[in-house]
Parts: C-alpha cells; sequence; structure tokens
C-alpha cells in the first residue's frame, strides 16, 4: 500500500481558511495570508526547499470540493476546471470528493480530475493510480478531516503561518483522539514548516 500524506497551510489559531468564502475570496478573510510564505517571490532557502516539497511528484491526489471550485450544488455550464488554470500543478490523478458526479475533466500535464462521491472511493480509486508512489490528501480541511478519521493518513506537512485567523475552516475539529509526532521542523520568517507523524492506536 503507498503512504498516504497530506499537507496544509495552517493559522497558529488551527484555520486553513478564513471566514466567510466566496468566488472573490475562496480561502476566505485574510486566507492569503496562510499562503505568503510560497506564493508570489520566495525569498529564503527555507520556503524555497518546502514549495518543492509539495509540488514534488504523487502518485495520485484526493481533494475536496471546495478545494477544486467555488461553487456547491450542481456543477454549471460550462464545467469549472479549478483554479490553477489549463496545467495544473499535479500532474497526476486527481479524486474530488462532491455530492455530484460528473464527467472526468483532462487538463494539460497529466492532471485529470475525476468526481466521486465518497471519501472510501475516493482513496480506493487513488491508491490503485498510485501503484508505488504517495498519495496526498491535497485539502481542504474537510477532506483531511475524513482521511484522518478512516485512519488512512500516515504523514502530515502542516505549514504554520504566524497569524491568526479568529475563525474560518478549522482542521483538527472533532478530532479529539488524534495524536501527532513531530519528525522535521523548519522555520523561515514567514512560516514554521513541520513535518508529523500520525501516531496510530
Amino acid at each position: 500500500m503507498p503512504k498516504v500524506t497530506a499537507h496544509l497551510s495552517i493559522s497558529l489559531d488551527g484555520y486553513v481558511a478564513g471566514p466567510h468564502q466566496t468566488r472573490e475570496e475562496p480561502l476566505g478573510v485574510r486566507g492569503e495570508e496562510l499562503h505568503t510564505w510560497h506564493i508570489g517571490t520566495i525569498d529564503n532557502d527555507v520556503d524555497r526547499a518546502m514549495t518543492d516539497r509539495i509540488l514534488a511528484p504523487r502518485g495520485a491526489y484526493v481533494m475536496g470540493r471546495n478545494m477544486y471550485a467555488p461553487d456547491r450544488g450542481e456543477w454549471g455550464t460550462p464545467m469549472w476546471r479549478g483554479w490553477w488554470g489549463e496545467n495544473p500543478p499535479y500532474h497526476a490523478p486527481v479524486f474530488v470528493l462532491t455530492h455530484h458526479p460528473a464527467d472526468p475533466v483532462e487538463m494539460e500535464g497529466g492532471t485529470t480530475f475525476h468526481f466521486v462521491t465518497s471519501f472510501d472511493e475516493a482513496m480506493e480509486r487513488a491508491i490503485e493510480a498510485a501503484g508505488e508512489d504517495t498519495v496526498t490528501i491535497a485539502g481542504g480541511a474537510s477532506a483531511v478531516r475524513q482521511g484522518f478519521r478512516a485512519g488512512v493518513i500516515d504523514q502530515i506537512l502542516l505549514n504554520h503561518a504566524p497569524i491568526v485567523l479568529g475563525g474560518g475552516e478549522a482542521l483538527f475539529e472533532g478530532l479529539d483522539d488524534l495524536r501527532l509526532r513531530p519528525v522535521e521542523v523548519h522555520a523561515s520568517p514567514k512560516a514554521t514548516h513541520v513535518v508529523y507523524d500520525v501516531v496510530k492506536p
């Protein structure tokens, strides 16, 4: 079975997106501040290395609808094709969790978005597609929480931004029994990057 990882940028008070997410502000109020360490000019070696790490090739990805698209409900016409332009950074199959099935969306660079209606199905298909390579749950918070609850995540990289959002999408909500063990720490002026192994029963 391939290794299953996750990675998210997170505020000091545990939010991976700010409040009031909209099409105009998909990361919520001040949510973009979580990502200043890797968006725009990267001015230090630590953040550059972490950016390279999260963009390294994977066998397959799982993500929530909230990460893929700004809207809820039935898909519109034409079909939304993600935030990343015609050549998304994944270059592998991506299984998007949604209540509304749709035909796969093929993009440049080897990325194909598949739309599935259950976490278990998404993981099963991602593991099959990945072979011996890593499967990464790319976000958002709900998808990663489902991975923790299912006991499938082996390791998570959290990029701790030095800000407090005061509300938004909480990563650890309802995960009272979760235990993590830090195995790497890398600090820059813009974030503290911590790799945690998941302590499993």
